[in-house]
């Protein structure tokens, strides 16, 4: 098993900047992909970032550049740096971890950017 909890959501304007972070906890050792989705209201949820076992990080055409996923092991957390947030980035954004016999998901923090 594997527990998500996500904080650092909240409201910021236009071109403001957010930081993410997920504590994982758990059976660790089993996880091999990270990663954090996002999703607006009415939408299906998608993908935002991914850290896949033994690659680098990925990510959407609409945040590349501006938002930068990590994770610390020492703190065993994944964080999502946002920066030059946009109103359409507007969305409740969970954390995601993959084993080889489960998904676990966070519960989701709210991410709001408006003026």
């Amino acid at each position: 098993q594997v527990q998500l909890v996500e904080s650092g959501g909240g409201s910021v304007q236009p071109g403001g900047s957010l930081r993410l972070s997920c504590k994982i906890s758990g059976n660790i050792d089993s996880i091999y992909g990270w990663g954090w989705y996002r999703q607006a209201p009415g939408k299906q949820r998608e993908l935002v970032a991914v850290i896949p076992a033994g690659g680098g990080p990925d990510y959407s055409a609409s945040v590349k550049g501006r938002f930068t996923i990590s994770r610390d092991n020492t703190k065993d957390t994944l964080d999502l740096q946002m920066n030059s947030l946009k109103p359409e980035d507007t969305a409740v954004y969970y954390c995601h971890c993959r084993t080889f016999s489960s998904d676990y998901w966070g519960q989701g923090t709210q991410v709001t950017v408006s003026s």
